[in-house]
């Protein structure tokens, strides 16, 4: 188990409740019914992910349009390099792949716990 902070729980339930389209079409269509299990609004380190797979170590993160200035990229790099450092692999996905290529979404989603799960 990761270390998290134990504020942030009460926060994580909220957004699995209030989830945004793109999370919910990725987790209803795709990540709930995967086969290997992927939690939701998971507390992390001093962080809230999207979605994480703890036996893969991934992390995904969708991005909407606010993540696209150049403080939010900033703040992006730096929580991606923090989830790093505790061993963790991070897939950031713009809301407009899951709009227009989801399909390429979920193989690519696939492709990365495969990899992580293969011996070397």
């Amino acid at each position: 188990m990761k270390p998290y902070q134990k504020d942030n729980i009460p926060r994580a339930k909220e957004l699995r409740k209030d989830m945004t389209p793109w999370e919910r079409k990725l987790w209803y269509c795709f990540l709930r019914q995967y086969p290997v299990r992927f939690q939701r609004q998971k507390a992390i380190g001093n962080y809230i992910v999207d979605f994480y797979c703890a036996k893969a170590g991934l992390v995904l993160e969708l991005d909407g349009g606010g993540h696209f200035t150049q403080e939010a990229q900033q703040n992006d790099r730096r929580r991606t390099a923090q989830l790093e450092q505790m061993n963790l692999k991070v897939l950031r996905i713009s809301n407009l792949d899951v709009d227009r290529n989801f399909d390429g979404v979920c193989q690519w989603i696939d492709e990365a716990v495969k990899a992580a799960l293969s011996p070397l």
